[in-house]
């Protein structure tokens, strides 16, 4: 007897598990119920349907004992494809979590791609950009009437690069005066200053700039530090 032929179990992912009955087992439901009703109808026959009711109680018994079989075999056929329905379900939303997390994953890097996908190339203007702050801060020391013309070139090309990097989210830190923060500056060395509060930023060596909320480049930075008396009394000339 195969499975297919015994019943048949329906279910979806949240109703409850049924099971019809195979033609079989309609069949013996069908002879237990006749044998019932003869063994009834033949109940007050005294003696003689005593003495000849040998052959229906054989026959009830043998229905009982197929009766009993069947539903052993229906027992366990439920019980595996109640096993079998639990573990589909739990691959179905092991897969559906995955999916899931796999959706939230791909959104976050699309996200992230528009929202810093142009650092390298803010890196690599940053160069330029150091060179156009040197260039002019070497021709106000130096400036002469011949070159301010030039100056006024650079000056103008280094604020639209600025312009245009607030526009997409890149600003350049002020770090003149700050207290020293490893998050955003980077100590290239001390120096000992009895005017400005020990940790404070007393030079900035090169700038430093961030994308909305990530660091593209910390300023590069010297430290004040409280000096010794030694440099002190140096510093006062004694």
């Amino acid at each position: 007897m195969t499975d297919r032929s015994r019943n048949d179990v329906k279910a979806g992912p949240d109703e409850e598990l049924t099971i019809e009955p195979s033609a079989e087992m309609a069949e013996a439901l069908r002879e237990a119920t006749l044998a019932f009703e003869a063994r009834e109808s033949h109940s007050g026959g005294g003696a003689a349907g005593a003495s000849g009711g040998g052959e229906p109680a054989s026959a009830d018994k043998l229905t009982i004992e197929l009766l009993s079989q069947e539903l052993q075999d229906l027992k366990r056929f439920h019980e595996q494809k109640v096993k079998e329905f639990e573990e589909q379900r739990d691959h179905f939303l092991r897969l559906q979590a995955e999916f899931e997390n796999f959706r939230r994953r791909s959104l976050k890097e699309k996200q992230e791609s528009l929202r810093y996908g142009h650092q390298n190339l803010v890196k690599d203007l940053l160069s330029a950009v150091d060179n156009l702050e040197r260039a002019l801060e070497h021709g106000a020391q130096n400036a002469g009437a011949e070159v301010r013309g030039v100056l006024d070139g650079i000056a103008l090309v280094h604020r639209e690069i600025l312009t245009a990097f607030e526009k997409h989210g890149v600003t350049q830190l002020d770090a003149q005066g700050q207290t020293f923060d490893p998050a955003v500056h980077e100590a290239i060395g001390q120096i000992p200053s009895a005017e400005v509060a020990a940790n404070s930023v007393l030079q900035v060596l090169q700038k430093g700039y961030v994308i909305h909320d990530r660091m593209v480049r910390p300023s590069r930075v010297l430290v004040a530090r409280e000096p010794t008396p030694q440099e002190r009394g140096s510093m006062r000339g004694d």
